[in-house]
């Protein structure tokens, strides 16, 4: 995840939550990660609270996303009160350090490093799609195994774990596990490995909103 910290009283508004429509029936297929990949390409926007540990830092989220690829971060913990949004039409980062629309505001490049994780991961390849891409992408050269169903956060899991052998990776990444919700086919939590095992990051997933009421400036620079 992107690391840099904040809290902020300008929020989705969280009156809209998910539809009880809106499931992937992972918990009735052969492939539960085919019918969650399926799903989410029919979801237009979601919001989650990320909480993350990667190289010995911990980062907690308020991510927000909408099609075709508006990214807002709402940092809670250091850097208290930074919020960032990328725009995918302009393909640039607004980082407001103090708040969303406090002086100064930067405008970056997401590929500036200040706004990319330890691993390297960039905002506008934050997404839970842009996941999936990357563990469709090592399922098709190694394997995909069903480790059965677990709680997670109070919420009954299916537990997949993909890999294939050290010699590839996919972003750095050889192995995941995932834990994939039985209604949504949202990850709960994502387990990344590099090579010879080493867990590169950790990720947990809660307060799940699909399709959620965003003010119309919510992703505005």
């Amino acid at each position: 995840m992107i690391h840099l910290g904040a809290d902020t009283a300008d929020t989705a508004d969280t009156a809209d939550t998910a539809d009880t429509a809106d499931t992937a029936d992972t918990a009735d297929t052969a492939d539960p990660l085919r019918a969650a990949i399926d799903f989410y390409q029919t979801v237009e926007s979601y919001g989650v609270r990320l909480t993350s540990l990667s190289t010995g830092k911990s980062e907690i989220i308020r991510y927000y996303f909408k099609k075709p690829g508006y990214v807002r971060m709402e940092f809670e913990t250091s850097y208290k009160g930074a919020v960032l949004v990328y725009d995918p039409l302009t393909r640039r980062v607004t980082l407001w350090p103090f708040g969303h629309r406090s002086f100064p505001a930067l405008n970056l490049s997401p590929e500036n490093k200040l706004i990319q994780s330890p691993t390297g991961q960039r905002v506008d390849r934050s997404d839970v799609g842009a996941l999936f891409q990357n563990v469709q992408k090592l399922r098709t050269r190694g394997k995909t195994e069903l480790m059965g169903v677990e709680v997670v956060g109070g919420q009954q899991a299916l537990h997949v774990r993909v890999s294939v052998g050290d010699d590839v990776s996919i972003d750095a990444v050889s192995r995941y596990q995932l834990w994939l919700d039985r209604t949504t086919g949202f990850p709960l939590k994502v387990l990344s490995f590099g090579r010879s095992g080493r867990l590169v990051e950790t990720v947990d997933m809660d307060g799940l909103q699909i399709h959620p009421g965003f003010p119309k400036d919510f992703f505005s620079q």
